[in-house]
């Protein structure tokens, strides 16, 4: 059975940091692209950040400079440290797999809560 566990969320003033794990059972990420997206309440879920297999990375505009995405195919687990965060940072963050067009795999989610 494959699944994504995400961790490391939580509540954090504004300027702080956090890192989220994204640990993957059952399938080796080692092909896949991984996304991490966010979804704030009454809004779409967005792309964050995302990592092809080999390495190449894209950030969404508001995010570049104070995230960054990376993974450890050894560990089976990619993450995402998130630096700066401000309050508009909150949401809902859940990872995928992505192989081409086809998204293999989603997480649960963790909440990642920015107080001002």
């Amino acid at each position: 059975q494959v699944q994504l566990v995400e961790s490391g969320g939580g509540l954090v003033q504004a300027g702080g940091s956090l890192r989220l794990s994204c640990a993957a059972s059952g399938i080796s990420i080692d092909i896949y692209a991984m996304g991490w997206y966010r979804q704030a309440p009454g809004k779409q879920r967005e792309l964050v950040a995302a990592t092809t297999s080999g390495g190449i990375t894209n950030y969404a505009d508001s995010v570049k400079g104070r995230f960054t995405i990376s993974r450890d195919n050894a560990k089976n687990t990619g993450y995402l440290q998130m630096n700066s965060l401000k309050p508009e940072d909150t949401a809902v963050y859940y990872c995928n797999l992505k192989y081409g067009s086809i998204i293999r795999a989603w997480g649960q989610g963790t909440q990642v809560t920015v107080s001002s």
